[in-house]
């Protein structure tokens, strides 16, 4: 398996975990000092750094079972992964890009983008 294609089975395997809205198995898919760049607040969002915080920023999201992230497109060269996404809730919906890194077969960076 090619870097490249290992690259995109992570981010893939990642996206159904949190599909499932399954936590526990999302963050365990990724590096002890993975680096998450959240969205907001404007303009620049907030940098969370390891499986702690992350679970703090990710929690809302994967408790709310009504939420849905369903993935547009998906281009991976090397160790990096770029996804344009859709995330839809009661109530509304956002479009956007999330920026992936993975390293020794994890997500060690992923760095979120939204329209609006």
């Amino acid at each position: 398996m090619t870097e490249t294609s290992e690259s995109a089975a992570v981010v893939a395997a990642f996206g159904a975990a949190w599909a499932a809205h399954d936590l526990d198995k999302a963050l365990s898919m990724t590096t002890d000092d993975c680096v998450f760049e959240s969205t907001g607040p404007a303009p620049d969002g907030i940098q969370h750094k390891g499986r702690d915080e992350i679970r703090q920023a990710w929690q809302a999201i994967f408790d709310d079972t009504a939420s849905r992230f369903v993935v547009e497109d998906s281009l991976a060269a090397g160790d990096r992964v770029v996804e344009r996404w859709t995330y839809s809730w009661n109530g509304g919906h956002i479009r956007g890009v999330d920026l992936f890194r993975v390293r020794d077969g994890k997500v060690c960076e992923k760095f979120a983008y939204v329209k609006g």
